[in-house]
């Protein structure tokens, strides 16, 4: 690599890594609890506590939970269902019929529709929640994050560029422990660097990927749904529509390999003003991140579209298993505790390397300043 490339790619590597570190050692240092997050919710209380009930008991239908929760908060309309596929629970979200942007969130049990107690707080696990995935600002803190990950997927791939010239006369793996300090961690630092490249490089980039959640459902909603709803442009919006049960059944007979994952009421705003739209998803280990629109007349109960989604959309379901960590069970996650720690020790070592070489320059600096005054003044 001639000298002029190496410069580049240093200069690169500097300054790509300087401006996206201390974004990125939050987002690392955040995320380390996160990965064990279920288990942090059930030893806190956080999580929603099930009442025991005769095996035998089946799921009562949709129009029963939509009605506990309506007696629970009265003005408010059902504008959401999601399922948990790991408890027999349905998650149902209500919105002021007098103001949209005020909503509550009940966790039901499926089988009798008891509301659950549930404890979630503006506590400590909501703080770190919120610093990892949009800083406390919302979505511009977001779209940040997104920048701050891709600039740090820069200086991954310049860093491996990078690896070869600068430790060619050493074996793979050395570190100079005899060295001074800063040399020291030199070494740990690239050492650490290019044995987690690879991973950090594939939950950089699906980092990235779920801070484009929002653009890319508008981008949805704005094109294929906006296609899928276009022969009811012009009729005015269902007041009343069926219960979800019914959108439910219609998903489920056209998709009968497939399980509900959540269930979207008519929105003028955010979805359609005129249909429910039930996203199914897959059974098997990866199709279960995939989910399927079904798109169900709210008025008459019948399906009237359904595709698959577009291939950003896919993408970005896909990421999130591999961002997380969380589809392999404990053995994954303590993987990825490990990885992450290797990741901070990075992010950190490139952070004292910097300021080392910084405060050596300005002493040399102020040492030649001093010497030429003393000879001046000689």
């Amino acid at each position: 690599m001639s000298p002029p490339t190496l410069r580049f790619w240093h200069w690169l590597h500097k300054w790509s890594s300087l401006i996206s570190t201390l974004f990125m050692l939050l987002v690392c240092l955040t995320g380390l609890p996160l990965i064990f997050l279920h288990e942090i919710n059930d030893l806190s209380g956080r999580s929603p506590v099930l009442q025991p009930v005769a095996a035998d008991v089946v799921d009562v239908p949709l129009q029963q939970l939509e009605q506990a929760g309506q007696r629970l908060h009265p003005g408010f309309k059902p504008h959401v269902l999601i399922r948990d596929h790991e408890q027999p629970i349905w998650i149902l979200g209500l919105a002021n019929q007098a103001d949209h942007k005020q909503s509550v969130e009940l966790y039901l049990d499926s089988r009798t529709a008891q509301p659950l107690v549930h404890h979630y707080e503006q506590d400590f696990v909501w703080l770190l929640w919120k610093l990892h995935t949009d800083l406390l600002v919302g979505l511009p803190g977001t779209l940040f994050l997104g920048l701050m990950g891709g600039l740090m997927l820069v200086a991954i791939v310049s860093g491996v560029v990078l690896y070869a010239p600068f430790m060619r006369k050493l074996p793979f793996g050395t570190v100079r422990r005899m060295r001074s300090r800063h040399i020291r961690w030199l070494d740990w630092h690239n050492l650490l660097g290019i044995v987690i490249a690879l991973w950090l490089t594939v939950v950089g980039l699906t980092g990235v990927i779920n801070t484009l959640v929002t653009p890319m459902s508008y981008l949805w909603q704005q094109q294929e749904l906006a296609s899928m709803t276009a022969a009811y442009h012009g009729q005015a919006p269902v007041a009343q529509p069926l219960s979800a049960q019914y959108a439910v059944e219609a998903a489920t007979r056209l998709l009968p390999d497939k399980s509900v994952n959540s269930v979207y009421y008519p929105d003028p705003d955010e979805g359609s003003p005129h249909h429910f739209i039930v996203l199914m998803q897959g059974r098997e280990a990866v199709s279960q991140y995939l989910l399927t629109p079904v798109l169900v007349d709210a008025r008459t109960g019948q399906v009237t579209d359904s595709r698959a989604m577009p291939w950003y959309l896919q993408m970005l379901m896909l990421s999130k298993p591999l961002h997380f960590g969380d589809y392999g069970g404990m053995p994954l996650k303590v993987l990825w505790t490990l990885l992450d720690i290797a990741c901070i020790v990075v992010l950190g070592s490139g952070l004292y390397l910097w300021w080392r070489k910084h405060r050596l320059v300005h002493t040399q600096a102020g040492q030649a300043i001093d010497t030429v005054f003393a000879e001046e003044q000689a």
